[in-house]
């Protein structure tokens, strides 16, 4: 049996050595808002690694919720993560078209907050994959249903309910990786806000900041460090992470796990559900 995926990150070159290990799967994660007029399903279809499946990040979440691309609960994950070939004891690889800030890193963090830390993502995306001349395919890939056993982590997901108590109390700090313009509400959202701006006593760490902006490869530990650091995170203490959606925070959350920081939490909902909270609140006054 091939030795689990010891880290958070494989390389192309790894992954192109590995590519024919009959328990590696791999999920082509790519995602984009409607607004992009950019489809990653269909982007899926034009070309995607070899052997791949897609993940759609909409379709693999809470279907009883508007907020966009809620976590399921444990028995859906389980199911159609089965359903698209992924069994108990496979090698995990994610990736997208955005160096993991259209989803991958989001995916990543789904299959651990379900009990599964067999997984990567593939360090640099598609890009990195094709630019290293390794081969990509457009012939459909339809998976033999498995087995995947899902046990929920609640202590990697924080709830509305958690980050009010958070943002009152203090006790975690909130790292926001959206880019600035959106963190200091000056520049508008893909996402219909009403209100712009970020929640009280967060700090923001872009997510294009955490990876090299030619290659997508994430930066190296002493750079990733020194970006949390400069923007004020003290990494010895607990970090809860947040974005528009409960995506790009994901990236934060992998950066942070590459500095040994396993424990982080990302706020699901983060602005979308905070937000309309707030606007809610303040229609009631």
């Amino acid at each position: 049996m091939a030795e689990p995926l010891t880290g958070a990150l494989v390389s192309a070159a790894w992954l192109a050595e590995h590519l024919s290990d009959g328990d590696i799967r791999i999920l082509d994660c790519t995602w984009h808002h409607p607004s992009t007029n950019l489809d990653g399903r269909n982007q899926y279809r034009g070309r995607h690694l070899p052997g791949s499946v897609h993940f759609d990040i909409d379709h693999i979440a809470d279907p009883n919720s508007d907020l966009p691309h809620m976590l399921p609960n444990e028995a859906d994950f389980a199911k159609k993560v089965g359903l698209l070939g992924i069994g108990d004891g496979d090698r995990v690889i994610v990736y997208d078209r955005l160096f993991g800030g259209s989803a991958a890193a989001r995916v990543w963090w789904m299959f651990r907050v379900f009990g599964y830390d067999n997984v990567a993502m593939l360090d640099g995306g598609f890009n990195q994959w094709v630019a290293a001349k390794h081969p990509a395919e457009m012939s459909p890939v339809r998976p033999e249903p498995k087995t995947f056993t899902a046990k929920f982590r609640p202590e990697l997901v924080c709830s509305f309910d958690q980050m009010k108590s958070v943002v009152a109390n203090g006790g975690e700090q909130i790292v926001d990786a959206r880019g600035p313009g959106k963190f200091d509400g000056s520049q508008a959202d893909v996402f219909p806000f009403k209100k712009l701006g970020h929640m009280p006593g967060a700090v923001n760490v872009p997510w294009a900041d955490l990876v090299d902006a030619q290659t997508g490869v994430l930066l190296d530990a002493q750079a990733l460090r020194a970006r949390f650091e400069t923007a004020g995170v003290d990494l010895g203490k607990p970090i809860v992470t947040t974005c528009a959606s409960g995506m790009t925070s994901c990236m934060g959350a992998l950066a942070l796990y590459l500095l040994g920081r396993a424990d982080v939490a990302v706020y699901d909902g983060s602005w979308a559900e905070w937000e309309r909270a707030e606007q809610a609140a303040a229609a009631a006054a």
